[in-house]
């Protein structure tokens, strides 16, 4: 066995990239400026196919987007009107001018953060684990919140992301990664032609404001169904009314079984030589087809083409504080936090 390798460098101007590569030339390179992944770049055939969307520098991520591969937190998704209550204390959030509501957390949330770091190096794997404490009434939530993110590599190909995090408060809490995947590598290509599978039944709806409405829909002959795995096509070339609302995916898929046995997804290059498999033990996972139209901002020197990527964003449905069969978010101090998602290349 050779020796998993980590190293790292400046980021631009105050943030450091870590990068971490497995025995089989697999590298994955993350920063310390939002716990995100930048790139993970994977062997393929005589190629280095780049996989997930990403920027140079940290300043790019600062003009273009902040939450291309970051962590999310408090809470992942939309929070309708910004409002909430625990206990019967209600709580008011900063809200978006544009709609009203509040989205990831926030603005200047866990996204534009400089977290702390700490390197871990095993014969088998190795970590790097981010640690980040949002003061109490941060963005309007109450209780200190002490974050950890840790970004395992394994020579399996695994890229394992464990979420840990503490409060001395009721509060919410309900992180995810907003990693976009692409498996051809290059961004002027869309996602359309890749497989999707998703074990889920039912996915949430959503309005014009892509908050959901509380209907859980079945799937079932309907474009969501990618119980079989199924061209992305087929929620870009559709007239159901949900994929058109939003010009393809912006939606919770209620999974229907969690845990690390068999995975709830899996994306499949046009070529079906790459794949990767998606593992949590969260009920939900958010999947959204990078629409920016025209929009879509230069990413490592090419302009990304509209739907040139998609997330697996694997977290408790958002709605989860309206509706009571949309899970729970609320974090009390008595019970920490933990959760744990696998991504595995093949």
């Amino acid at each position: 066995m050779k020796v998993l390798k980590i190293s790292n460098q400046k980021f631009g101007e105050n943030a450091i990239l870590y990068s971490l590569t497995n025995d089989n030339g697999l590298t994955m390179n993350v920063t310390d400026l939002g716990a995100r992944i930048v790139d993970l770049i994977v062997p393929v055939n005589e190629e280095k196919r780049n996989i997930v969307l990403g920027f140079e520098t940290g300043e790019e991520y600062l003009a273009k987007d902040m939450y291309f591969g970051a962590t999310i937190g408090r809470v992942a998704g939309r929070i309708k009107h910004g409002s909430f209550s625990i206990n019967d204390q209600n709580y008011q959030l900063p809200v978006s001018p544009e709609n009203g509501h509040t989205l990831h957390g926030g603005a200047e949330s866990f996204e534009a953060k400089i977290w702390e770091v700490e390197i871990e190096e095993k014969s088998n794997h190795i970590s790097v684990a981010f640690s980040y404490v949002s003061s109490d009434g941060e963005n309007g939530f109450p209780g200190e919140l002490k974050a950890h993110v840790t970004y395992t590599l394994t020579n399996e190909n695994e890229w394992i992301i464990d979420y840990q995090a503490e409060t001395d408060q009721p509060t919410l809490y309900n992180p995810t990664n907003h990693v976009y995947f692409n498996l051809t590598g290059d961004v002027t290509q869309s996602v359309g032609e890749h497989g999707l599978f998703v074990d889920a039944d039912r996915f949430a709806v959503v309005d014009s404001y892509t908050t959901v409405t509380g209907e859980l829909r079945s799937v079932k002959e309907t474009p969501f169904d990618f119980r079989k795995s199924k061209s992305m096509n087929q929620v870009f070339e559709t007239s159901y009314d949900q994929n058109t609302l939003v010009n393809g995916l912006d939606h919770p898929f209620m999974l229907n079984q969690t845990g690390f046995n068999k995975p709830q997804a899996i994306i499949t290059a046009p070529k079906k030589d790459l794949s990767v498999e998606m593992y949590t033990d969260q009920p939900a996972v958010v999947i959204f087809t990078a629409q920016f139209g025209e929009t879509g901002p230069e990413v490592r020197g090419k302009k990304l083409v509209n739907h040139g990527g998609l997330t697996l964003e694997t977290q408790v449905s958002p709605g989860a504080i309206e509706f009571e069969d949309f899970g729970d978010i609320i974090l009390y101090p008595e019970n920490a936090y933990k959760s744990r998602t696998i991504f595995k290349i093949n």
